[in-house]
């Protein structure tokens, strides 16, 4: 037995939600179907920001760019998450393990710095629309969104570098529907204490930077639409201002309580909650709050749509 439980392990069993066969099937109906509104309603956005020469601002290139990330976040997560509800072998290996992690990784890290860049933008549009312009050029737009990626693909670097002083030789099961980090870490045979302070470096510097610039941002946004004359402007402003604060606070409340928390290692069990918010409800939800309710947008999506119908009516 105890030279068993000191075998290296290099593959691992995703344990999932349940082994119940009747709610397997209701949550592989839910997350399927969460999974194709999230990529078609991505897909769809960046289908049109790309296609529209009108869209070709840097406020839609900032939500082009998050729609590609939560499309890569998607994919990243779900199909592996669905093939486990109704395989037998839910195994996976130590590297598809790193790799999911490296790329989800990524892809998040690559979304909070948009969404930073985006409150920014929408703080100069607001608050000195004159200037606007100048200080949010398309040279600045594409300089800030390259470098949310590169800031992604460095962090994730980083923690998949540690992963390798670690070995796993106890339970190869994780308390998990995707392979993130922390139960690698819970897995480990080597005090992990070197990861985790790096983790809580990294992910809380990252996390601080970009939720302060966006509460800089959105604070001078609120106190300019107080300052407007016109009530019907002002209730416009706020409502918009509203429902993006909505999606960044579901986005960074799951990730700050996901990596953030005290006692990281202990509570396995509160993971799942936390990363079903980030990986699967919030791509869901931002092209509808980001684009349903930009009247731009809408006007463009009827202007195509009138366009195919006319199309469709002389043939």
């Amino acid at each position: 037995m105890a030279k068993e439980n000191h075998t290296i392990k290099n593959e691992f069993i995703l344990t999932g939600f349940t082994d119940h066969p009747e709610m397997k099937t209701l949550l592989f109906v839910v997350f399927f179907t969460i999974f194709l509104i999230t990529m078609v309603g991505n897909l769809g956005l960046m289908i049109l920001i790309s296609k529209e020469h009108r869209l070709h601002t840097p406020m839609y290139i900032f939500l082009g760019n998050l729609a590609l990330a939560d499309s890569c976040c998607a994919c990243a997560v779900t199909p592996k998450m669905l093939r486990n509800f109704f395989s037998k072998n839910r195994m996976i290996s130590l590297y598809e393990c790193m790799a999911q992690f490296y790329f989800l990784c990524t892809v998040e890290t690559a979304d909070c710095f948009l969404l930073a860049a985006m409150a920014y933008d929408r703080y100069v549009a607001i608050c000195k629309p004159l200037q606007y312009h100048t200080m949010m050029s398309k040279k600045l737009c594409i300089q800030m969104t390259t470098g949310a990626y590169i800031a992604g693909n460095l962090h994730s670097m980083i923690h998949v570098g540690l992963l390798f002083r670690l070995t796993f030789c106890g339970s190869n099961h994780i308390n998990h529907f995707y392979c993130d980090i922390l139960p690698l870490y819970r897995l480990s045979c080597v005090d992990p204490y070197v990861n985790e302070l790096v983790l809580f470096i990294f992910s809380g510097s990252i996390q601080v930077f970009t939720i302060g610039s966006v509460l800089i941002s959105y604070l001078y946004i609120l106190l300019t639409i107080f300052k407007m004359k016109s009530k019907k402007g002002r209730v416009k402003a706020f409502s918009t201002c509203a429902s993006h604060f909505l999606s960044v606070s579901l986005f960074y409340g799951s990730l700050f309580f996901m990596y953030i928390r005290p006692n990281l290692l202990e509570e396995g069990d509160k993971d799942i909650p936390a990363a079903i918010l980030f990986t699967e409800v919030v791509p869901l939800l931002n092209p509808f709050i980001y684009s349903l309710r930009n009247k731009e947008v809408i006007t463009v999506l009827r202007k195509i749509l009138k366009k195919e119908k006319s199309q469709k009516s002389l043939k």
